[in-house]
């Protein structure tokens, strides 16, 4: 039985996508003289990531079946003092499974980009982009260090700065990838200043050491306050993963993320990127299980985001908009688990989310090419008769993911709703009803969706806005206006996502939340948070599990919302329209984003304009230029010139001086002596 894995192996799978985007963005690019064509491109960097799925499913089952581990040095870059700065990695259950998520998806994105992205002048460089994310993306579960998790985490936010603005000639792009990237900047600032005191008090950057001094940092306090060490430790840490996971305050970057391709809002801003947070806190749980309030704060924060972006989704007629509303409130979940300190829990739903939310991202990026770039679903209707397989393969992701029993999204998001019933943290009380009531709102909001687009009175040939969509950059055009099912690489790639989103969940809750799978990943002190250990000895299988839900809140609460979602918008559609005149006040709010787009543009960012402004003038221009610069030349030149006065050129004045001089000196000492 092996337990122990080949570092050159492992090696290959980051370095894989990353020779295949190196080959398409250098040769592939009028930066290399466009050296080598489309085919070429697309086959080499999917090679790439090929590859690296391929090694990684082999990693996962050793890691499973045989209990393999790695935790080595691969590089050492620089010794700074006693501070190591290394590359390396290290391999356990949680590493695993996030290798294969991150491969699986990425590989199915790349299938799809072929006919999404058939038409576009970028063609091989978006490949190239899409391969560089995934070399990032896996440098970063990989790392066994905060210098490499640190790299990582910054790579993945260039790479998806590059992507949402990967058509620059478009405003509305380069303003979201602007937003994004000063955004994600706020978070990453609160990141590196909680790596920057676990270095200055631990010493160190590796993971494993840095654990074993964790209860050491545990009874240190931050100076000159009465706070923990610990404590700001790890808020410091979630403010780096509030940014990269889009937890309020700081979501409002990804709604607006959208307006990159679809294919990149199913790698980066369903499966992937916005999870890397998640990831970053479930790792580190060695040292958040010892601050109580770190947890409450992470639990209100995803039970905010749970709850108020699912509203959101309600009322956006954008069919990725309303996906990518979908993508916060899980997020929100998946954060509201970590705060009860159900970590198994956070990433067993971070792995089922992955599946059927790039599901439901390409999917919708299908009917947006077959109805010819309308991505409006107020003028779709019908499509289920033109588009089989989206059709089937979007109900399959709808269901995963109101929770429907059986699904994988069902004993992911009930292990969650569970795990918070169970917790014992203050916070415990409103994350529960947040999450109980998003049950509703996310059925709610999916099957709005699914019965505007694929049921119903079909609408699309009255759309005034025809051939003017927001994702209008790729080709594909048509004389024909009837929708029309989507070529085999964009189908194929949604049937091999619908797989993992029915069965994964049912395949993996065992071994994954009550096994050894996580055991020594994730460190939780069942003493002081029981949550996860109540949950286990609720539990009797899969099975049993869904049976039970039947007879549950959470499965008439999405129930409700599916059946009220059918009423409103295939029996009576003037009901939705009498809602809003009712709640026009409420819809404005909800229409303007909770008006945080704007407190952020006019407070925030004014203010930080007029302060920028008034340092400018009052201090460089009035303090220092005035005051320090001018005012010590004018004083010198003042000087001088009193200076070059006295200065006659005629030699009996200046032996008057030196007489009139001898004399004042000769009466000084005089004077001294008496």
């Amino acid at each position: 039985m092996s337990t122990t894995l080949s570092a050159s192996t492992l090696l290959a799978v980051p370095l894989a996508p990353l020779a295949g985007a190196l080959l398409a963005g250098i040769l592939g690019t009028t930066f290399g003289g466009n050296v080598i064509g489309r085919r070429a491109s697309h086959t080499l960097t999917i090679l790439g990531v090929l590859i690296a799925f391929i090694i990684s499913a082999m990693t996962l089952k050793s890691v499973a079946s045989d209990g393999a581990r790695f935790n080595q040095t691969i590089y050492e870059w620089m010794v700074v003092g006693g501070l190591k700065m290394e590359i390396g990695f290290m391999v356990d259950g949680l590493t695993a499974m996030m290798m294969v998520v991150v491969t699986f998806v990425s590989l199915m994105v790349h299938l799809y980009t072929i006919g999404y992205m058939e038409e576009d002048a970028g063609y091989n460089r978006f490949f190239a982009y899409i391969s560089l994310f995934t070399f990032s993306m896996l440098m970063l579960v990989m790392s066994n260090n905060l210098l490499q998790l640190f790299f990582g985490w910054e790579a993945v936010g260039l790479v998806s700065y590059l992507l949402i603005g990967f058509w620059f000639n478009k405003p509305t792009a380069i303003f979201a990838n602007m937003k994004a990237f000063l955004v994600n900047r706020v978070g990453d600032f609160g990141f590196i200043l909680g790596i920057g005191l676990i270095v200055a008090y631990a010493g160190t950057l590796n993971y494993t050491e840095v654990f074993a001094k964790a209860p050491e940092l545990g009874k240190l306090g931050f100076p000159g306050t009465d706070w923990l060490l610990i404590t700001v430790i790890c808020i410091c840490l979630f403010i780096g993963a509030m940014g990269k996971s889009a937890q309020f305050p700081l979501h409002v970057w990804l709604p607006d993320s959208m307006e990159g391709p679809t294919p990149i809002s199913a790698l980066i801003h369903a499966a992937t990127m916005v999870t890397a947070g998640i990831f970053m806190v479930a790792r580190m749980s060695p040292l958040f299980e010892l601050s109580d309030t770190a947890l409450n704060f992470i639990m209100v924060i995803g039970a905010i985001t749970a709850l108020f972006m699912g509203f959101l989704g309600i009322i956006q007629n954008d069919i990725k908009r309303v996906v990518a509303y979908s993508t916060l409130s899980q997020l929100g979940y998946m954060t509201v688990a970590l705060g009860a300190s159900a970590y198994s829990v956070a990433v067993f739903h971070l792995m089922t989310h992955a599946f059927f939310k790039a599901l439901l991202f390409l999917a919708a990026g299908s009917v947006i090419m077959g109805l010819h770039h309308n991505q409006d679903i107020r003028w779709m209707g019908g499509v289920r008769k033109y588009m089989p397989i989206t059709w089937i393969t979007s109900l399959l992701g709808t269901l995963a993911l109101i929770g429907t029993p059986l699904f994988s999204g069902f004993y992911s998001k009930d292990s969650i709703i569970e795990a918070v019933h169970f917790s014992n943290l203050p916070a415990s009380g409103f994350a529960h009803f947040a999450v109980l009531a998003g049950v509703f709102v996310t059925s709610f909001y999916s099957f709005r969706l699914y019965f505007l687009v694929f049921h119903g009175k079909e609408r699309f040939d009255q759309n005034p806005d025809a051939h003017h969509g927001h994702d209008d950059h790729h080709g594909h055009g048509h004389g024909d206006h009837k929708p029309h099912e989507t070529p085999w690489v964009v189908t194929v790639p949604l049937l091999l996502l619908a797989i993992p989103s029915v069965v994964i969940g049912f395949m993996t809750i065992q071994p994954m939340l009550f096994g050894d799978f996580l055991k020594d990943a994730i460190t939780i002190n069942s003493a002081a948070h029981p949550a996860v250990a109540k949950f286990a000895e609720e539990f009797h299988g899969p099975l049993a599990m869904a049976l039970h839900a039947l007879s549950t809140a959470p499965f008439y609460l999405a129930l409700s919302g599916a059946v009220i979602a059918w009423y409103m918008y295939l029996i009576n559609p003037a009901v939705p329209a009498a809602i809003g005149r009712a709640l026009k006040p409420l819809i404005t709010v909800l229409d303007n984003k909770y008006y945080m787009d704007w407190f952020n543009e006019n407070v925030l960012a004014r203010g930080a304009r007029a302060l920028g402004t008034g340092l400018w003038k009052g201090g460089d221009q009035g303090v220092i230029e005035t005051g320090v610069v001018n005012a010590s030349w004018r004083l010198v030149g003042a000087f001088s010139s009193f200076v070059r006065g006295a200065q006659s050129g005629y030699l009996y004045h200046y032996a008057l001086l030196m007489i009139v001089g001898v004399f004042l000196f000769m009466t000084y000492f005089v004077w001294l002596a008496k």
